[in-house]
């Protein structure tokens, strides 16, 4: 889980990467992204057009901050993201797959 220190808070405080940030997409996410120096912060968005069940929402959103919080603890920090879930398919897939998906926007952006 990532600290408090490395969330956005508020709709406010991501809408700079809405009009600016630059995109890159997977299969199943769409990932906004600015460069920072030195530190990250990292929002999930996953809208009730995904699914209508609050619990299978904050699973989808678990299972991404997990997954971003260790390829940032392996050194790779500098942004400002946020990952605009668009396909409830990540609450049942397989967590190598998640991590595939998330792992490949990722490398994108150290590249």
């Amino acid at each position: 889980m990532l600290a408090l220190s490395h969330r956005f808070h508020g709709h406010n405080s991501i809408r700079s990467l809405y009009q600016k940030g630059r995109p890159l997409y997977s299969r199943n996410v769409k990932l906004l992204w600015q460069p920072t120096p030195g530190k990250y912060r990292v929002a999930i968005v996953v809208s009730k057009k995904v699914h209508k069940s609050a619990v299978v929402r904050n699973r989808i959103r678990r299972r991404i901050y997990s997954l971003v919080g260790a390829h940032i603890a392996e050194g790779n920090a500098g942004a400002d993201m946020v990952f605009l879930v668009q396909n409830p398919c990540l609450a049942d897939l397989s967590s190598e797959k998640v991590r595939e998906e998330v792992d490949g926007l990722l490398q994108k952006i150290s590249a």
